[in-house]
């Protein structure tokens, strides 16, 4: 297997994004009041929707008509989204850059993001403009772990499934890119993610 192509996520694999870093303090410090709030109104499922695309007003202003009570809280979401970010992983960067120094590999992301918020982190976060290419769902209007997202970067990149590798914190994505022939590494730490690139003969 000759690997000439390595798919980065973002969140969670290089960037340290968690609505933790806002909410605990809203819920001063109710760490099970804030979990039913991401669990009942301000869902997974609910901000996936917005990585694929839906307004975030709109999506705000949903959640608002459904959930008066918790007006505050919901605006927050948005409103204090920058707030999450939590910085880069700089282990992960360290790896990403190595791997590019190499000029053995085409290196290109792919991430669940909404294209309202993804300016902000291209602006905070430099090694963003190291990659060939970034595909964002927000601006295709799908999402992982939906297929269509993958042959998009596929195609865009002139990628071979089976000459590329996908690192992923989410292991319904990287199922989702092995029914394709994407090769999948499903990202747990740094120090794990290097032993995984060398059973694909990816040293950094």
């Amino acid at each position: 297997m000759q690997i000439n192509t390595i798919i980065f996520d973002l969140g969670g694999v290089l960037i340290d994004w968690n609505p933790e870093y806002v909410f605990l303090d809203a819920f001063h410090g109710d760490r099970k009041k804030m979990l039913w709030f991401f669990e009942t109104i301000c869902t997974s499922d609910w901000n996936e929707n917005q990585d694929a695309g839906y307004p975030l007003a709109k999506a705000t202003q949903d959640l608002v008509e459904k959930f008066p009570d918790y007006e505050h809280y919901i605006k927050l979401f948005y409103g204090s989204w920058e707030n999450m970010l939590g910085g880069e992983i700089e282990a992960t960067v360290e790896i990403l850059k190595n791997l590019i120094a190499s000029k053995k590999y085409k290196i290109v992301a792919l991430t669940n993001w909404s294209s309202e918020t993804f300016p902000i982190a291209q602006k905070q976060f430099e090694f963003l403009q190291w990659f060939e290419g970034i595909v964002v769902s927000g601006d295709e209007k799908t999402r992982k772990p939906f297929k269509e997202i993958y042959n998009i970067t596929l195609e865009r990149f002139n990628i071979i499934p089976e000459n590329s590798v996908f690192i992923d914190d989410n292991l319904r994505n990287i199922e989702a890119a092995n029914a394709l022939g994407i090769n999948g590494i499903h990202f747990k730490n740094p120090a794990e993610l290097i032993q995984q690139l060398k059973t694909y003969n990816i040293y950094v």
